[in-house]
């Protein structure tokens, strides 16, 4: 067994280097001041106080979460019904969807962005519903694939058991079906949110600048600016917004098994 464990040193020394290290950085520039070394680093707030005073940061901020609530909420209505039909398919053609879902997966999300933005190119769409479009085709698989397992790994013998007590068939889908797909929703919203509020590349290619999110205003700072103790501070912000996020998530997935059980 100790052997085994052995394994796991490599990844965590990974761990350490890839992730660990550079959050350090980003919080060790977030509270500095610009133009430090190591021997006189002065700490200071000014940083956040700026992102908070300015009312063009919150905007965006607030911009970024609005579009990835929203797409999440059109993820899981259109999500939820596509992954419902699937289960509900024979075992054969529900393995075929499930390829065809993710076959266009394979292909690089920037490269099928791009390839968007040459479709979109050609509708006189405003910016704000091109990124949608960019939004939720990349992060819909996510909400479908994680609702199908849930689905799929259901107990019929429950669903049997409702309709020998009576229960039609809405009654059985509000009552059986849908509280044991909550843990497949929940993974789901997790896997669409987080990644749709941080994006940058997609409203930079299909929004043509004109459409700004919070990650856009990180890889300014960070790449054209050269100001990456205020894009530490942000990306900072960022990381406790998720952190947030995840925590709502899990405490919200935690109490829906323990309803279930």
């Amino acid at each position: 067994m100790k052997s085994f464990n052995r394994m796991v040193y490599p990844y965590m020394v990974w761990m350490a280097a890839m992730i660990v290290l550079p959050m350090l950085l980003i919080v060790l520039y977030a509270f500095t001041t610009k133009g430090n070394d190591v021997l006189t680093l002065q700490f200071t707030l000014s940083n956040f106080t700026r992102f908070f005073q300015d009312s063009i940061f919150p905007s965006v901020l607030w911009r970024s979460l609005k579009m990835a609530v929203i797409t999440t909420l059109i993820c899981i209505a259109i999500g939820y019904p596509t992954a419902y039909i699937i289960a509900k398919l024979k075992p054969n053609s529900q393995a075929l969807m499930v390829l065809m879902l993710t076959l266009p997966m394979w292909i690089n999300m920037l490269v099928r962005t791009y390839a968007w933005r040459g479709i979109l190119s050609n509708f006189g769409l405003s910016s704000e519903i091109k990124v949608y479009v960019g939004m939720v085709y990349n992060f819909l698989p996510f909400m479908i694939l994680q609702i199908y397992t849930s689905l799929s790994k259901m107990d019929q013998n429950l669903i049997v058991a409702a309709e020998d007590l009576g229960a039609d068939s809405k009654q059985t889908f509000k009552r059986v079906i849908l509280p044991l797909s909550l843990p497949g929703v929940i993974s789901g919203i997790t896997l669409v949110f987080l990644p749709a509020v941080s994006s940058f590349f997609i409203p930079k290619l299909l929004g043509g600048g004109d459409y700004v999110l919070i990650g856009n205003l990180i890889e300014d700072y960070f790449i054209s600016t050269g100001d990456w103790n205020f894009g530490s501070a942000i990306s900072l912000i960022m990381a406790v917004i998720i952190l947030i996020s995840m925590f709502i998530t899990r405490k919200i997935d935690r109490q829906s098994k323990e309803a279930d059980d």
